[in-house]
């Protein structure tokens, strides 16, 4: 009966270790993994502007097309939030020494969590930029959180994150607030649903040009060709 009792306990703690060892890395470390591989074998040119955040620029795979006078590195990565942004930093800002930070992320984090507050998802964002700052003085411009018609329902909370990193760039000339919330919405003031896919969240091409008419004039001029 000792024997059987300490074999079952050798089971429970050989399972334990496998367990811990085979923990699910934390999301979208495959992508990441994906970036990282594409920049040994072909390395991004520094000083391009960086779009960098969660799916809205993930599906923008076409981004350079909309802005042919810039440089455009993208890495949106999945259906990213803050935190994921926080977490990745090292991997896919600094790295590329870009001219201007250009960010869309916060959406998810109202979306993957109802119970949390609005603040919280503005303290990320806060988070994030000063951590961007001890890193790089370029300049950063935060995309607003977007309507759409499958995340209706929590309007007023990224009404309320927008209007805080709103005014947070309105005291600091580094950072810049785009405003695609209102361009978005109707007469009626409720998500235009023919700028949208099926699954009436993410945008098809007619969003995506209300979005690079409002961000095109907020990125840095091209240097001009030296003489």
């Amino acid at each position: 009966m000792l024997c059987l009792d300490l074999h079952n306990e050798d089971v429970i703690l050989a399972t334990a270790l496998f367990l811990a060892q085979t923990q699910k890395q934390p999301l979208f470390t495959k992508e990441i993994q994906d970036f990282l591989a594409a920049d040994r074998k072909n390395p991004p040119a520094k000083g391009q502007i960086l779009f960098v955040g969660s799916s809205s620029f993930t599906k923008w795979t076409d981004v350079a097309t909309y802005f042919p006078k810039h440089k455009i590195l993208n890495r949106g990565f999945g259906g990213s939030s803050l935190t994921d942004l926080i977490r990745y930093q090292n991997d896919i800002i600094y790295p590329y020494k870009p001219s201007q930070i250009v960010i869309y992320c916060g959406e998810n984090d109202v979306a993957g969590d109802v119970n949390l507050p609005a603040f919280e998802v503005y303290n990320r964002f806060v988070t994030l930029y000063r951590s961007i700052r001890q890193h790089t003085s370029v300049p950063v411009s935060f995309v607003s959180l977007k309507p759409s018609p499958s995340r209706w329902a929590m309007r007023w909370k990224m009404i309320s994150v927008n209007g805080w990193v709103n005014e947070q760039a309105m005291a600091d000339k580094s950072l810049t607030y785009i405003d695609v919330w209102e361009p978005m919405l109707d007469k009626d003031r409720r998500p235009m649903p023919e700028i949208f896919l099926e699954d009436n969240l993410h945008m098809n091409a007619n969003g995506y040009k209300i979005w690079a008419k409002i961000i095109e004039p907020t990125l840095l001029k091209p240097a001009l060709p030296k003489k």
